[in-house]
């Protein structure tokens, strides 16, 4: 029996059953890969639903205000991803009169849908003979194949992409996407792999080798830079200033408190006297509040601290993307995973 044979035997048996698998919607196929990049499925799943009942069209995503967009996204991460979606609906219903499109060529060409994306929806709603190459496909024939071949380097993708095309099912090529990715999540996995239970264990060179822990090899990614981001909260009869961030910076256009960001992790009586502190809240008394969180990004290491400045409403010199909102209102706001953590905790 071919590999992609007895790929497809099994994900009939085992396969998951998910809401997705159920449709040849491109558009909403679409939205359950976005989604899950980067994601496993049991924190994709609530979002999909809430994004298909939110926008059940392309036509109502295209015309949703960006804010509430990336409000309903919050918690997900890799923000990039939720302002992609939204300008890829925008393109659909503006050059395709809102018919998402379902070809491999025409859908590389909208923003934030890569090779893979564009493969999974052309083959899942058309059938269109495109092989998926994600994380859970590079484990799976990296092992199955015994491949010590770097999966992020130009010669690794090629090498890989070129044996998952001659790997497809030409004649169900849509089973086959679901079946490997399901496969790589489920049994396959990074850590702790059922290789007493895998179809493929009498053939896989990795567990004939005993290098299964050791594939795919990966290079590691060059060192992430450490960033310290000061955040004050400030209240006024019922309400809490916020602060939109800018465009050009992580989590663009999110809502968070005043921020002041220093080169290094300054003790609380050294950052009241740099001058951005100065300038901004004078002689306003500040008070630590809860400690310092480590939040990891692609590259970057947060460090935040929060701080109360609970007299500094009336001396601050506040800026045009300061305003006040009222706290039962704050759930309305987008707001990035460091900050509805810290509302959620104290306030």
């Amino acid at each position: 029996m071919s590999f992609a044979n007895k790929l497809i035997e099994w994900y009939r048996l085992e396969g998951r059953d998910l809401p997705w698998r159920k449709t040849q919607d491109p558009y909403i196929i679409w939205l359950s890969e976005v989604i899950l990049q980067q994601t496993r499925v049991e924190q994709g799943l609530p979002y999909f639903y809430t994004f298909a009942e939110h926008f059940p069209s392309v036509t109502e995503f295209a015309t949703a205000d960006e804010d509430e967009v990336l409000r309903l996204w919050q918690g997900l991460g890799y923000y990039s991803r939720a302002r992609n979606m939204h300008k890829a609906a925008k393109i659909v219903e503006q050059d395709y009169q809102g018919q998402f499109p379902s070809d491999y060529e025409r859908l590389l060409s909208l923003p934030g849908i890569g090779e893979y994306t564009a493969a999974a929806i052309s083959s899942f709603s058309v059938g269109e003979c495109k092989a998926v190459l994600d994380g859970n496909v590079f484990r799976v024939l990296s092992r199955v194949f015994g491949i010590s071949t770097a999966i992020n380097t130009g010669e690794g993708k090629k090498l890989f992409q070129s044996l998952a095309q001659d790997l497809i099912s030409a004649s169900d090529p849509g089973t086959y996407n679901h079946a490997i990715m399901d496969f790589g999540a489920t049994v396959c996995k990074p850590k702790a792999p059922l290789c007493v239970d895998c179809v493929f264990r009498g053939e896989c060179a990795a567990f004939e080798e005993d290098t299964v822990g050791a594939l795919p090899v990966k290079l590691k990614a060059k060192k992430s830079r450490d960033r310290y981001f000061n955040y004050f909260v400030i209240e006024d009869d019922g309400m809490i200033l916020m602060s939109k961030r800018g465009s050009e910076d992580v989590w663009a256009n999110m809502y968070e408190f005043p921020l002041i960001e220093t080169k290094d992790q300054l003790e609380l009586k050294d950052l009241i006297h740099t001058e951005e502190y100065r300038a901004t809240f004078g002689d306003a008394v500040v008070e630590p509040f809860g400690g310092v969180t480590k939040h990891i990004l692609s590259h970057q290491n947060i460090y935040a601290r929060f701080f109360r400045l609970p007299n500094a409403k009336d001396i601050l010199e506040k800026k045009d993307t300061w305003h006040y909102f009222l706290l039962e209102n704050l759930d309305k706001l987008a707001k990035h995973k460091l900050v509805f953590s810290f509302i959620d905790k104290y306030l």
